[in-house]
């Protein structure tokens, strides 16, 4: 086993909350470390679309010098949405102006921004933690795949749903939704897939009814991103589905244009079940340690806050160790309780959104449901 000199700020994952923050803080000279298990940052899809909020995500990219590199990679008309029924007939339209407050990125192409603000070597690929534990005077070890020790005065775990750091500080898990997606992408849509391309349109779509739906975006480069939603007791359930071709059967009577979305696939279709940690997640203050992002609130995507709330949770921990003095047991003790207690209750209405959102899409006619929370929020 190899121990290296303690490293200061240790960040455990290299996704968009760990990055911002390390972009944030090496923007005010102060070295962190960033551990990612991946082998690169292109080792596998990133996702798709994201649509950053003006008091969040875009806060966060100010925070860290970003908000101009940003805006020169927004997708022009991203901000369009519509929402349809099982037959096809369009329920609510917003068009995209140029004048919308929540541009839209691709989250590959954000997190590559991220990643050229901070230094080589700031983030070390291939770095599995194996496990974590305090050693009782607020410092943490961290032990690496490889058999590598790191010492950490602060850890931060930014390590998504599945956070291994999070054990340090509770006990939840995540739990199944009782909703799966099985996803997948269309290319060249405008010249090879116009029936698709025609229905999603040039944003985001959704089509929904009978606990089930389509939910599908516009990417750069004339792609589609393209969900398959399914209420299934089981997630295994829409494994099987998008293993065995039976994704399409779920969807009998629908409008073809929308069949379309799975017989035109370019790709195999991936299950992906969605998790959710308890509204309003929380643990016991403990020295030396804190979560952001999806390690402390993984929520659905049906309020569309969960890499701005990541992005932003980054921000204020990373102003809290500025101004209380990152050089300091007692400063750090101060940030973290200040981080923790704004994020908490911020993210636990989002859940709350997020979860209500959700029963109402997947419900008996979710098309209208979810026209109706539309509605309410533009009125």
């Amino acid at each position: 086993m190899t121990t290296h000199p303690q490293p200061w700020i240790v960040v455990v994952g290299a996704g968009l909350g760990g990055l911002t923050l390390a972009a944030v803080l090496h923007r005010h000279g102060v070295p962190v470390v960033v551990l990612d298990r991946d082998d690169g940052p292109h080792a596998r899809v990133q996702g798709g679309m994201l649509d950053l909020h003006e008091e969040s995500g875009q806060a966060a990219l100010r925070a860290a010098g970003l908000e101009e590199a940003f805006r020169a990679q927004v997708l022009p008309g991203g901000e369009a949405m519509r929402v349809l029924d099982p037959a096809g007939c369009v329920l609510h339209a917003e068009e995209d102006d140029g004048d919308g407050d929540r541009p839209e990125i691709q989250r590959e192409t954000l997190r590559d921004l991220l990643l050229a603000a901070l230094p080589r070597g700031t983030v070390r690929w291939a770095a599995a933690v194996r496990t974590v534990r305090a050693l009782g005077d607020g410092r943490h070890e961290v032990v690496l795949g490889a058999g590598e020790t790191l010492v950490a005065d602060l850890l931060v775990g930014a390590d998504g749903a599945w956070s291994r750091v999070r054990a340090l500080l509770s006990d939840a898990e995540p739990a199944y939704s009782g909703v799966a997606f099985a996803a997948t992408r269309l290319r060249e849509v405008d010249v090879r897939h116009p029936v698709p391309a025609a229905v999603v349109g040039a944003g985001l779509m959704f089509a929904l009814g009978d606990h089930r739906g389509f939910i599908a975006h516009r990417e750069p480069g004339a792609t589609l991103e393209v969900y398959a939603a399914l209420r299934v007791d089981d997630p295994a359930e829409m494994a099987r589905l998008a293993a065995g071709g039976g994704l399409l059967a779920r969807f009998d009577g629908w409008a073809p244009a929308l069949r379309s979305l799975i017989t035109e696939a370019d790709e195999p279709f991936v299950p992906r079940a969605i998790h959710a940690l308890p509204v309003g997640h929380a643990w016991e203050h403990r020295p030396g340690v804190t979560l952001l992002g999806d390690a402390a609130h993984v929520m659905s995507p049906f309020a569309g806050e969960g890499a701005n709330l990541a992005m932003q949770d980054a921000a204020d921990l990373a102003a809290a160790l500025l101004a209380h003095g990152v050089g300091t047991a007692a400063g750090r003790e101060r940030a973290i309780a200040d981080h923790e207690a704004a994020m908490v209750p911020r993210a636990a209405a989002a859940a709350a959104e997020s979860a209500a959102n959700l029963d109402l899409a997947f419900g008996p006619d979710g098309g209208h449901a979810l026209r109706d929370v539309m509605a309410s929020h533009h009125g």
